[in-house]
């Protein structure tokens, strides 16, 4: 059974108002912070999750589709994946720092570098557009491939299958063989 706040708030989502959020915050936000409490143990960590979960609430918010989950459930789910995703960000961060002072990355000549791949770019336009949309978001935006189905509207397994394709397709370019 759905209650009348949930309902009301539901509607202000689905439309676009901002007193959404003030009611989510009220009703919500101190569950919302259990669950992310139980993933990052450090208060201003878990605050800023929350924050970070509330901005994906309101940029999704009309994703929201009461046929497929509650409206808890699916605020549950953006706040355990984002509390998830900053404790693997932190991980990536700690565990692979630079050393500049072992890196040879200065050292290199001109003459050592691969010309071949050096246009990338150039060969990356030569794939159809869903492969190059892709390959650009997680190669050269940076984003996980979470993210990029997130970002650009894609289910996760077709961006999986773009990428593998993608890559396959740009592989037969510089190895022709």
């Amino acid at each position: 059974m759905v209650s009348a706040i949930e309902k009301e708030i539901v509607s202000l989502l689905q439309n676009g108002d901002k007193k959404a959020i003030k009611l989510l915050y009220e009703y919500y936000a101190d569950a919302l912070f259990g669950v992310i409490k139980k993933i990052i143990t450090d208060d201003d960590t878990a605050q800023d999750v929350l924050q970070e979960s509330f901005v994906k609430i309101w940029r999704y918010s009309k994703k929201y589709d009461s046929s497929k989950a509650k409206l808890f459930t699916w605020l549950y789910r953006i706040a355990y994946n984002t509390a998830i995703d900053k404790v693997r960000s932190q991980k990536n961060k700690s565990g692979n720092e630079v050393q500049i002072e072992t890196s040879n990355v200065y050292k290199l000549n001109s003459d050592e570098l691969n010309q071949d791949v050096l246009d990338i770019k150039k060969h990356l336009n030569s794939l159809d557009e869903k492969y190059q949309i892709v390959i650009n978001a997680l190669f050269f935006e940076g984003m996980t491939q979470q993210e990029a189905s997130e970002e650009l509207d894609i289910p996760l397994g077709t961006i999986k299958s773009r990428l593998k394709i993608g890559l396959r397709e740009l592989k037969r370019i510089y190895d022709p063989e």
